[in-house]
Formats: structure tokens, sequence, C-alpha cells
């Protein structure tokens, strides 16, 4: 058979101007296999089950499977580590934590470039209460501070690890109030409210949820929360601004980040799903039940929060002098 090089020109040719169409095909077909979900933080706890819930409704929209993947370890960089370097395909996102926003000011070396992932989505927040001994001789944030000023070692407060960010916000707190103070690590909460119902440490800033049957029981008191605006989860409780902190702003916080190529197209997608699940009353309020608040917000919205994050906690991790573990 004779082919002529005008033949086989058009026909590479036509090839090529299939290519595209192919793209926009997968795209539009996307998701049409399971989709992974990777958590940084290990099962059972409030991340895990807030991720939980929103893939469930996902699959529901999508009709398609997404399931969540736990990848704990090394303050989230193994689960960041993780998704920077997946396939952009559209079918590995990662659950971003706040620590995120903090680990290139905590570590030495950490082993992927904020480069290789892009904003999806902000999901929600965590706000920090102030939780103290209900029998602890103060019961304001002002009477706290003057309590800590009397005392040669200032106050202890307990939090879940260095560099975490009740640990972070405790900094921001002794440095907006000129007090001193001594941050106690432990490996998770609870050990932090064992040494705080035994009267061995004066306060820790925590997500509500964990903290909740032991103030419920009259054995812990809120003495505000950290977040901008009072929470919906324990409105009572007045903020720290308000109180005379007005620094003192510190939330955890999650969202959606996917590998720096994955097509736009995809990533508009399950950006519009995760607002539009989030304003779900529901869901809102399974989301209150595990201590978070639903705070969706744009790609554009979510990166710009990043950025603020990374260079405020940047400059207190830099003026405490921190190193992470």
């Amino acid at each position: 058979m004779n082919i002529t090089r005008r033949t086989l020109l058009g026909t590479i040719a036509a090839g090529i101007s299939t290519i595209p169409a192919f793209k926009a095909s997968a795209q539009s077909d996307w998701p049409s296999r399971v989709v992974r979900l990777v958590s940084p933080y290990g099962a059972g706890g409030a991340s895990d089950i807030s991720l939980r819930i929103l893939a469930e409704q996902f699959g529901r929209t999508f009709n398609q499977q997404f399931i969540v993947e736990n990848k704990a370890g090394a303050g989230t960089r193994v689960a960041n580590e993780l998704v920077s370097r997946a396939a952009p395909d559209g079918y590995t996102f990662l659950y971003v934590a706040a620590p995120y926003a903090t680990a290139e000011a905590l570590f030495e070396k950490v082993n992927y470039n904020r480069r290789d992932l892009q904003p999806v989505a902000m999901a929600m927040l965590a706000p920090l209460f102030l939780v103290v001994n209900a029998q602890a001789p103060f019961k304001t944030v002002q009477e706290m501070i003057a309590y800590g000023k009397s005392k040669p070692e200032g106050l202890t407060f307990g939090s879940p690890g260095a560099g975490s960010q009740p640990h972070l916000a405790a900094e921001l707190l002794f440095r907006d109030a000129g007090v001193k103070g001594l941050i106690v690590p432990f490996r998770g909460d609870n050990m932090a409210y064992t040494e705080l119902l035994a009267s061995r440490l004066d306060a820790t800033l925590t997500a509500l949820a964990t903290a909740l049957p032991h103030i419920q029981s009259g054995a812990l008191r809120v003495l505000g929360v950290a977040s901008a605006e009072r929470s919906a989860i324990y409105p009572e409780a007045m903020t720290l601004r308000e109180q005379g902190l007005s620094s003192v702003v510190a939330s955890g916080w999650y969202g959606f980040m996917a590998p720096a190529a994955t097509p736009q197209p995809i990533v508009d997608r399950l950006q519009t799903e995760v607002i539009r699940v989030l304003g779900d009353p529901e869901v809102k309020q399974k989301l209150v039940v595990q201590g978070l608040e639903a705070r969706p917000g744009t790609a554009a919205e979510f990166g710009k929060f990043i950025d603020d994050e990374t260079r405020k906690w940047g400059e207190v991790i830099r003026a405490a002098g921190l190193k992470g573990e």
C-alpha cells in the first residue's frame, strides 16, 4: 500500500488534534474510579470523622466511592509529602491541616515543596478554647494573667505536642499578656486533661469535643475562645480578644489540596461540592458535635488564608525560638 507524505502528515495531525478531546473527556467523566482523600491524622479523631462525613456526601453526589486513607506522622508531613508526589489526575487529594502552614518555619527539612500542591477549597475551623480546672484560683482571663504574673515561673499550659496549634496559640497569649509561661507537651489532649484535672497545669488551649465531658461534669471550666468571633460550638465563651488579648486569634483548620498539575475543571468541581456540602445544616450540626465549624471557601480564598497563616505563625515561631520535634 502506498502512503503519500501528505496522507501521513494528515494522519499524524488528526491524531494530535484528538489529544485535547481525550483530556477533556477524561475530565468531564471525572470521577470514573475511586478517589483517595488522604488524612494527615489517625483514625477516630475529629479530623478523621469530619473527613468521612464529607467523603460520604461526595460519594452520593458523584456516584463514585471516595475513600479516606489515614497517613499520620511527622506533624502531618507524611500525608503532605505523599500527596505532593501523587499523580495529578484528580484521584488523590489531601485533607490538609493547620501544621501545613508552620512546617517550613518549624523544621529544618521538609521533603516536599509547597509549589507541588494547590488549594482546592477551605473546609472548616477547629476553635481553640481556653480551659482550666474549675477549682483554679482565677475565674477570668485577666485574673489568670494576674495569677501568672504573681508566680516566678509564670503560667503552665499543656499542649498536644511541640509546635502544635495549641502550643503556638499559648505562645501568642503569653506574649500579648506580658506573662511568662511554660508549655508542657503531651502525646494528645487526654494526657493534658489528666494533669489539668490534678491541678498540675494552669490551663490548656484545646478543641472542645474531647474536653466537653469534663466541662459538663463541672471538673473543668472554659474561660474563653481564641477565635476571631464567638463560636457556635460554645457561644457563651467570650473571645480572648473581648477579654483584652487583641492579637490572640488562633484555630485549627482543615481544607482540601491537590497535586499542583491537577486539571482545573476537576479542582473546580470538587471546590463547588465542598462548598455545597458544608452549607447543609445537617452536615454543619454533625461537625459541631466534633468541635468543628463549617467554614467553606474557594481555592483562591483558601490560598490567601494559608499564606496569611504561614506569615503569622512563622513570626511567632521565630520570636519564640521554636524547633519542631
